[in-house]
C-alpha cells in the first residue's frame, strides 16, 4: 500500500495501512480514549450517531523522544483540543465524525477497517478540508505521522518524536501538491 496520503478530491485526503489485527483491537485504538490518547488525542468517542466526540492533543506524550516543538506549531505546545459529533457508528468496521466543529471549519474524518487475514486494513479519509494548501500540508503531514504511531504502537514499537516526523513529512507533501 502506498504509504502517503492522496488527494482523491481536491479537498479530500485518503491513506491507506495494514496493521495487526484482530479488528476489534484497532477497533480500540480509534474509539477508546486511553488508547486513542497513545496515537492521536485522548477524549472520549460517544458510541452512537451524534455522539460527542473530544480530542485532546498532547504531542510531547506520543513518544518517549525529547522532540522540541516547531516554532511555527508553538500554540500547540501545551496542548490542544479539537471537538465534533459521531456521523456513522459502525463497530467495528466504520466510524466517521465531523472535526473542528468548534472553529467553523467542519470538516470529516471516516475511518473504515476490514480484516485481511490476520491483519487489518485502514482507511482513512478525511473530507472537506477547503482549498488552503497549507491546511492540505499540515493536515496530509499530520494524518501521515498520527498513523504512523498508531502502527507502531500496534506493532509493539517505540515511535519517533511526532514534531521530527511531522517536520519532514511536511516538506514531502509540499513536494507533492502542486501550487
Amino acid at each position: 500500500m502506498n504509504t502517503l496520503g492522496t488527494f482523491i478530491e481536491p479537498d479530500t485526503i485518503r491513506f491507506e495501512r495494514l496493521l495487526p489485527g484482530p479488528i476489534e483491537r484497532v477497533w480500540a485504538y480509534l474509539t477508546e480514549s486511553d488508547k486513542k490518547g497513545k496515537w492521536l488525542a485522548a477524549g472520549d468517542v460517544e458510541p452512537r450517531v451524534g455522539g460527542k466526540v473530544e480530542l485532546h492533543f498532547l504531542h510531547s506524550d506520543l513518544s518517549d523522544h525529547d522532540d522540541p516543538i516547531p516554532w511555527k506549531h508553538r500554540d500547540m505546545e501545551k496542548g490542544h483540543s479539537s471537538f465534533g459529533r459521531v456521523t456513522r457508528w459502525e463497530p467495528p468496521h466504520l466510524l466517521s465524525y465531523t472535526w473542528g466543529e468548534a472553529n467553523g471549519e467542519e470538516s470529516e474524518v471516516t475511518f473504515e477497517l476490514e480484516p485481511d487475514g490476520d491483519q487489518v486494513k485502514l482507511v482513512l479519509t478525511h473530507r472537506r478540508l477547503g482549498d488552503d494548501r497549507n491546511v492540505h500540508i499540515s493536515v496530509a503531514a499530520g494524518w501521515h505521522t498520527h498513523l504512523g504511531i498508531l502502527s507502531d504502537r500496534l506493532n509493539g514499537h517505540a515511535p519517533q518524536g511526532f514534531w521530527k516526523v511531522h517536520t519532514e513529512l511536511e516538506q514531502v507533501y509540499t513536494d507533492q501538491i502542486i501550487k
